[in-house]
């Protein structure tokens, strides 16, 4: 008697759970808010139009860098299980290049912008504006390319000269002579 109980209960349990509705969807993530959107929703151009305000120093970019980068791109930028993002021996056109800030990328705005939207990869864009240019100042400091008393704000990244500005075809600069 006691084994046929079980047997009806499991049974009915099985069909009660079979005829609840599925949920809408593979069940994956969770909703996006309003406030995310917001927060995304910035094109940032190659010549800076579309940066915020903020502003953020090398020595405050260090310790940011300490506690959000450190364990991916490494002590210094050298990289680990992310990219190397400095200390580069080799240029493009070497045997065996090296792509870092400082021998790729070609505009300092692009790397505000990925920064911002991307970094750090457990929690992408929660980095403030401030944050962020601190972070680009250190990363620029360390590919040589600013110096170490360096203040990053707007006004700053849009001056900034990449070492490899000339390396892509500029459609944003129709001043420039085709490459």
């Amino acid at each position: 008697m006691a084994v046929t109980l079980a047997f009806v209960v499991m049974i009915k349990t099985m069909s009660s759970a079979l005829a609840a509705d599925p949920p809408e969807g593979p069940n994956l993530g969770h909703p996006v808010t309003e406030e995310n959107i917001t927060r995304r929703d910035m094109s940032i151009m190659p010549d800076g139009e579309g940066l915020p305000e903020g502003q953020g120093s090398v020595a405050e970019g260090e310790a940011l860098y300490k506690q959000h980068c450190v364990s991916c791109h490494g002590q210094g930028g050298l990289g680990n299980s992310g990219d190397q993002l400095a200390g580069a021996i080799h240029s493009l056109t070497d045997e065996w290049p090296e792509k870092t800030i400082g021998t790729y990328w070609p505009y300092a705005t692009t790397l505000f912008d990925f920064t911002r939207r991307s970094m750090p990869m457990n929690a992408p864009g929660t980095l403030t504006n401030a944050e962020v240019y601190a972070l680009v100042a250190y990363m620029l400091f360390l590919n040589g390319i600013v110096e170490e008393d360096t203040v990053m704000n707007a006004k700053a990244l849009k001056l900034i000269e990449m070492p490899n500005d000339d390396g892509f075809i500029n459609v944003y600069d129709a001043d420039k002579p085709d490459q």
